[in-house]
């Protein structure tokens, strides 16, 4: 059976499709995973203990259980390639709001990167986060006078973040012009994060800004989570995509918030299989 060794990104897109099969099926033996990727067992075990050490799913008696498909989502390598297509098109309309000079907080949703690669062109931007990677992306782009402020806490490797009392303790330091947010899990207008820390940093940021704007794509409506942080009500705007329900962007309307619908661009499927 032909061993694969490649590459970081080899494997980390061998260890994509292992997910996506286990949740596809919700449980899948050993051997059989080791069968379709055509790889030795060894090579699956190796696998699926750094995924259950991400807490994506569980190793059961030879088999692999899916976890809830809110939590999976938690997992930042594996939430990046996901809507793809409606993260770009939101990036080009909540650019708009936001001017030289202004000052932003940003949290660690992938629904954000997109955004983040575009502020960092923007000149003179102060930009407050708890994501090493949002501040790595705007970072890069080296736009003259803007400086990324990382808000401290206790690191999370798998949200690639920073949560918790010291967080918030920043955050309540700090004024920021506008705020950009993603949600786990929406439904009909409530918010919800499967982890208390997130959530309580996600209301914070909220209030934190003169201004808060929250992106979510059509995948997590209709869903909860262990943890609410509220509802729409605190924001200014939702941006969305058009196959959001409408009796979900409906409950957000009624709150007398406003709802921006976009057509996504480019792919939008759950994986893409690129890294």
């Amino acid at each position: 059976m032909r061993q694969s060794r490649g590459s970081e990104a080899d494997v980390e897109r061998r260890r994509r499709r292992v997910l996506q099969q286990v949740i596809d099926e919700g449980s899948v033996r050993i051997t059989a995973l080791a069968e379709t990727l055509q790889v030795s067992t060894m090579t699956v075990h190796r696998d699926l203990a750094n995924l259950e050490s991400r807490r994506l799913l569980e190793k059961r008696r030879g088999r692999a259980v899916a976890l809830p498909t809110v939590t999976v989502e938690t997992a930042t390598r594996f939430r990046e390639d996901q809507q793809a297509g409606a993260k770009e098109a939101f990036a080009e309309l909540l650019v708009r709001e936001v001017s030289a000079g202004d000052t932003v907080l940003m949290d660690c949703g992938s629904t954000l990167f997109p955004l983040a690669r575009r502020l960092g062109r923007i000149e003179g931007l102060t930009v407050l986060t708890n994501s090493l990677r949002v501040a790595s992306l705007i970072g890069a782009a080296g736009a003259p006078g803007t400086e990324v402020v990382v808000l401290g806490g206790r690191y999370r490797p798998d949200f690639e973040a920073c949560a918790g009392p010291e967080t918030l303790r920043h955050l309540a330091r700090v004024r920021a012009t506008v705020a950009f947010s993603s949600p786990t899990a929406v439904d009909h207008a409530r918010l919800f994060h499967p982890v208390q820390e997130w959530a309580e940093l996600k209301a914070a940021l909220r209030e934190a800004a003169g201004r808060s704007v929250l992106a979510v794509d059509h995948t997590k409506f209709g869903r909860t989570a262990t943890h609410g942080y509220g509802d729409a009500s605190g924001y200014d705007l939702v941006v969305t995509d058009t196959a959001t329900p409408e009796d979900q962007t409906a409950a957000i309307e009624r709150l007398g918030v406003r709802v921006r619908a976009v057509p996504p661009t480019g792919p939008t499927g759950a994986d893409t299989d690129t890294d």
